[in-house]
């Protein structure tokens, strides 16, 4: 063994902590503004998971894959903001090696989850519109529920390789820097002592097949859609069929946009500062826009929102 790899050795059996950017300055302020989020996204999303479980009107395989998606959400930011609001509460940005893995892997595997099942979702739409007569056959509930688990396991699958090539990595310091808010994969392999080629090829290529691929099929269902949907004769049915896409097409976009953006870009010293927005945008800004938009844009969730408050509300001062 060279004198090289030795001291590499020595680096990584001494690295006891990884060392977060301070999320701002005024950080009064930032604690605030993500502890909002965080009981926004909690609440928006308990809401809607909880409304397509008790409302038997909202038990179709649309509303089933969106109440795996506010789970998804649910446990996606719970991974970051958490530990975010407690190193930004007690001025300690340090993070343990142990727990800045376990982060990655429950961040990674929950993302990949979401790209899987928003493709998924993809799917649905595109046997509800293009081929509506036999929907029911097709997407029937042993089919919904073998698609999300498959969502679900392909991200913790995929997690694996990231986790276990990013654990191996050496760091020069046992209080080893990383210019990110959270652990996650892109500024760990930067901060990185020892050549890191291969983790930045995996990266790459798994971005590509659980990122790319399913954005593609995502692309390639919503032309067949919007072409089917355009050959409907009559105006209002051609909105009331749209309308059931539009809100699930406006996250894509959303979480596509910002997710690739972060894992396919530059990895560049000079680019991190937009990794860094886009990584917070895609861990937070997602949990917390999906409800709103699926509310504000779905007439049976508004629904089915005001009959359960109203049951509620009437509950309480009889």
């Amino acid at each position: 063994m060279s004198a090289t790899e030795i001291l590499l050795a020595v680096n990584q059996t001494a690295l006891k902590h990884f060392i977060l950017l301070d999320l701002s300055k005024d950080w009064v302020s930032a604690c605030f503004m993500f502890f909002c989020i965080y009981i926004m996204i909690l609440i928006g999303n308990i809401c809607i998971f909880t409304i397509i479980r008790i409302d038997s009107n909202l038990h179709t395989p649309m509303y089933f894959f969106l109440s795996n998606l506010s789970l998804l959400d649910i446990c996606y930011s719970s991974v970051t903001l958490p530990v975010m609001l407690f190193n930004c509460l007690s001025r300690n940005r340090r993070i343990s090696f142990n727990k800045c893995i376990v982060q990655l892997y429950l961040f990674v595997s929950l993302g990949g989850a979401e790209c899987i099942l928003l493709a998924v979702m993809a799917y649905d739409r595109f046997v509800a519109i293009c081929n509506p007569l036999r929907y029911t056959m097709v997407m029937s509930s042993h089919i919904c529920v073998s698609l999300a688990a498959a969502s679900w396991l392909s991200g913790f699958l995929n997690s694996v390789l990231h986790t276990i090539m990013t654990s191996n990595l050496s760091f020069c310091r046992p209080d080893q820097e990383i210019r990110h808010f959270f652990c996650d994969i892109p500024p760990l392999i930067q901060a990185a002592c020892n050549p890191t080629q291969t983790s930045k090829i995996l990266l790459y290529v798994v971005s590509v097949f659980l990122g790319i691929s399913p954005f593609l099929y995502i692309v390639i269902s919503y032309f067949h859609i919007i072409s089917t949907i355009m050959k409907i004769s009559s105006a209002d049915g051609r909105w009331k069929a749209f309308s059931t896409c539009s809100s699930h097409l406006i996250v894509v976009t959303m979480f596509y946009g910002t997710a690739n953006l972060n894992y396919v870009g530059p990895t560049s010293a000079s680019a991190l500062e937009v990794e860094q927005l886009c990584s917070l945008l895609y861990s937070t800004l997602t949990p917390l826009l999906n409800p709103v938009i699926y509310c504000l844009r779905n007439k049976e969730v508004k629904g089915a929102l005001r009959k359960t408050f109203r049951r509620v509300y009437i509950g309480t001062y009889k």
